[in-house]
């Protein structure tokens, strides 16, 4: 590892010395052939997925020094097919789609496919459902070269809302034609997702045990976590038990707690409670570092679960006493969303009870820089990644919308919460009849 981290440090200062050392060695990287560059960006996009994070930056300066010397070429340097492929290959990796247009509409020699150059150009600019009948027509020719990987992956993006199964096999290929880089990061994670959606929870697992073998130092992991929880949400049965096991034997104890935290809200909410309870005792368990936040967070998905239960007054008593500088945003407002459900079960019911106004979900306001790791389970401080956004990933750079500022989980919670007690009024105004 100590080797690879040296090698990709000397590739970067190749591309960062002449910047930095004047107009005599400027021309250096003006004259470096496209395809030598890719392959320095390639090396270090695949060392951040493997945990190198440090490279981020390099990688956000490569990409722009990168589409000044593809904008910069003479048309003849395109007649190598390795800058060909080099060009698709940036534009897929995060670059400036822009950059792709503009080689393509100066291409009078016919280098450039111009079937693959639309289907990018209309997929980095979110009309990615538009190419699936074209690039998966192009595609299976480009089975052996250098841009098939991205090409799969790409597809698999496009389809997946559509077809999530051949979604999933276009991910396979892609992952299994570029082991150990972010393609087969990104397929990974994105099948994982997939596999839910589809409710294949063999898919889902195995996936999800290849993702944890080799990409839990990824920035991108965070989301794996997620979409983890909601496989172990969904599928925590006995038989179930022993492949969560498996994969969360890869992860050391904060990482092993976080996953615990996260079932344990989504559990909650879900309505879940012996699932609560049981991912609130083991995070609770994991806590021998003396961290207090994680017990913390702990018993108030414990105190949520509860409060649908015997105890809804020992519930509220519990998570009353918990302040609001130790929860998350989207925490505190999960906790004024049961205290609004527990307040009106235990209230007495009057007259107006079958038409009252519920009350109204609490203001959630949303903190401009909270991750989602930290909205997610309140610690602020995920295992998961670096916390640090990476510039791009090959799947997202179609679109990359902010955050939701909505909790549908929430919300869900809330109307769940409203039918109960519409439906214990109606039962008590009948018995008063």
């Amino acid at each position: 590892m100590l080797r690879r981290l040296r090698t990709a440090l000397m590739a970067c200062c190749v591309l960062a010395t002449p910047v930095l050392t004047g107009g005599a060695r400027a021309n250096d990287i003006e004259e470096l052939a496209p395809f030598k560059m890719i392959r320095s960006l390639q090396y270090v996009q695949d060392s951040v997925v493997l945990g190198d994070h440090s490279a981020i930056e390099m990688q956000r300066f490569m990409l722009g020094a990168i589409d000044k010397r593809l904008r910069a070429a003479d048309a003849a340097v395109f007649r190598d097919p390795r800058n060909v492929d080099a060009a698709l290959v940036y534009a897929m990796s995060g670059g400036n789609p822009e950059t792709l247009k503009y080689l393509a509409d100066h291409d009078v020699a016919g280098n450039f496919d111009s079937r693959v150059t639309e289907a990018l150009t209309q997929y980095l600019n979110g009309k990615g459902g538009l190419i699936v009948e074209s690039l998966s027509k192009a595609a299976p020719e480009y089975r052996s070269a250098r841009i098939g990987p991205y090409l799969y992956l790409i597809l698999g993006n496009a389809t997946s809302q559509q077809d999530p199964v051949g979604a999933m096999k276009y991910y396979d290929w892609a992952r299994l034609a570029a082991p150990g880089t972010i393609i087969e990061e990104a397929a990974l994670r994105r099948s994982v997702f997939l596999a839910v959606q589809a409710g294949d929870a063999d898919k889902g697992f195995r996936y999800a045990l290849t993702y944890a073998r080799r990409y839990l130092t990824s920035p991108y992991a965070s989301q794996f976590a997620d979409v983890f929880v909601e496989l172990a949400v969904a599928h925590f049965d006995g038989g179930a038990q022993g492949r969560i096991s498996e994969i969360l034997g890869f992860m050391d104890a904060p990482r092993q707690r976080e996953v615990f935290l996260r079932v344990a809200r989504r559990a909650a909410i879900a309505g879940k409670q012996e699932l609560a309870k049981l991912a609130s005792e083991r995070a609770e368990a994991l806590g021998a570092d003396g961290a207090p936040q994680p017990k913390l967070l702990a018993s108030f998905y414990a105190g949520l679960a509860s409060v649908p239960s015997n105890d809804v007054f020992a519930a509220t008593a519990s998570l009353a006493a918990i302040s609001d500088a130790e929860l998350s945003p989207r925490d505190r407002a999960l906790r004024e969303a049961a205290k609004a459900v527990a307040d009106a079960v235990v209230r007495p019911p009057v007259g107006e009870s079958l038409t009252q106004a519920f009350a109204s979900k609490p203001d959630r306001p949303v903190e401009a820089n909270a991750s989602a790791a930290s909205e997610e389970t309140g610690s602020g401080m995920s295992p998961f990644g670096s916390g640090q956004t990476p510039a791009v990933a090959p799947e997202t750079v179609a679109a990359s919308g902010a955050d939701e500022v909505a909790d549908p989980k929430h919300d869900g919670f809330v109307a769940k919460g409203r039918s109960k007690i519409e439906e214990i009024d109606a039962l008590l105004k009948g018995e008063d009849k």
